[in-house]
């Protein structure tokens, strides 16, 4: 018998060491991942000093939740950008569900704050639907 174990270990995504990476993002593809980058930016200016500390994602692969912090969604975001793919994370220990909100709430909230702002304005237009970007 061998000191090496010869059992395959996880798989940890594919080996793009052959040469077979991922094609990559389309213009409309990275537009929109970049306006992901932008919105993201908004959302933790926003929802980090409230004490939400991420977003949680429905993964599609496990059937799962998953709490992931700020830093690691605008890190994935940018990696998708550059590999055309984002790699597999080890997810928060232990995470805390009430410390991470949906995209959809983060935006919604976005929402909420500008169109607050606008209406506080003393001189802005009245113009309603406006997006966290706009």
């Amino acid at each position: 018998m061998s000191t090496w174990d010869e059992t395959p270990g996880p798989d940890f995504g594919p080996d793009y060491e052959s040469g077979d990476r991922p094609p990559p993002l389309s213009i409309d593809e990275r537009a929109g991942v970049l306006d992901d980058l932008a919105e993201l930016e908004v959302f933790r200016t926003l929802l980090e000093p409230t004490g939400v500390k991420g977003i949680v994602v429905d993964c599609p692969d496990c059937d799962e939740e998953h709490h992931v912090d700020w830093a690691l969604m605008q890190a994935n975001l940018r990696q998708l950008l550059d590999e055309g793919q984002t790699g597999r994370h080890e997810p928060p220990f232990d995470p805390d569900p009430d410390d991470y909100v949906s995209w959809d709430y983060a935006s919604g909230y976005a929402d909420g704050v500008s169109a607050a702002a606008e209406r506080d304005e003393p001189s802005g237009p009245a113009s309603s639907g406006r997006h966290a970007l706009d």
